[in-house]
């Protein structure tokens, strides 16, 4: 989101904004890079549909092609999704909540559940990768792709990715709450602008249709 910080007068709490500010730009430059590998998954499965159907032709590169693309393409999308709100959520109990518990329970979430989680998949996922590199790994089909560290090390990358997220989001929800602690409305409301998370479904989807409008004009 393109955010401005002119007239924001905060010292650090603007500083983590913009750094928030600056992961976000990072992970949406590679999470559209992750997007655009549904172009080549979508061309691959309908040749191979094709092939197959018509032609009585079947290619295991071909099939595990598309695994790797579609592994390729969530992990490297993981992150910005996080960012964005798009996960899943169990919203029964939390959309009861203001947004100051839930700036509460996101950075709780972040700190106990996100971090750490990224961080030992990053761990024991680079030791994965390298062990299957050192092994030269191939697939256990005979006629399947080579080099099988190579979307084995979409893992710890694509973790890296989410880590980099939970960072930004924790940012962002610190300094929503100091701005609350400090009454500082401006601050407040550039915080959360950065936040869906705080938001309630009937304000994502006004901002939905808000953005549709400016598309159209």
């Amino acid at each position: 989101m393109k955010t401005s910080y002119e007239n924001l007068n905060s010292g650090y709490a603007k500083t983590l904004l913009i750094v928030s500010n600056k992961l976000e730009s990072f992970l949406e430059f590679i999470g559209k890079i992750g997007a655009w590998l549904a172009i080549p998954l979508i061309g691959i499965i309908i040749f191979d549909i094709i092939s197959r159907r018509f032609f009585v032709l079947g290619s295991i590169k071909l099939q595990e092609m598309e695994w790797h693309l579609h592994a390729a393409l969530f992990l490297l999308a993981l992150g910005y999704a996080y960012l964005k709100n798009s996960h899943v959520r169990i919203e029964v109990i939390r959309e009861s909540f203001g947004t100051k518990l839930k700036s509460i329970l996101e950075i709780l979430g972040v700190l106990i559940f996100v971090l750490p989680y990224t961080g030992l998949i990053i761990y024991f996922g680079l030791d994965f990768v390298s062990r299957s590199y050192q092994i030269n790994e191939v697939s256990a089909a005979l006629t399947g792709l080579s080099h099988r560290w190579i979307i084995k090390s979409f893992i710890p990358l694509g973790m890296g990715f989410l880590w980099l997220a939970g960072i930004s989001v924790l940012l962002r929800n610190i300094v929503y709450l100091i701005a609350i602690n400090r009454r500082d409305k401006e601050l407040e409301k550039h915080a959360k602008d950065m936040s869906p998370e705080l938001r309630s479904p009937a304000e994502e989807l006004e901002i939905i249709k808000q953005n549709q409008v400016k598309e159209m004009a």
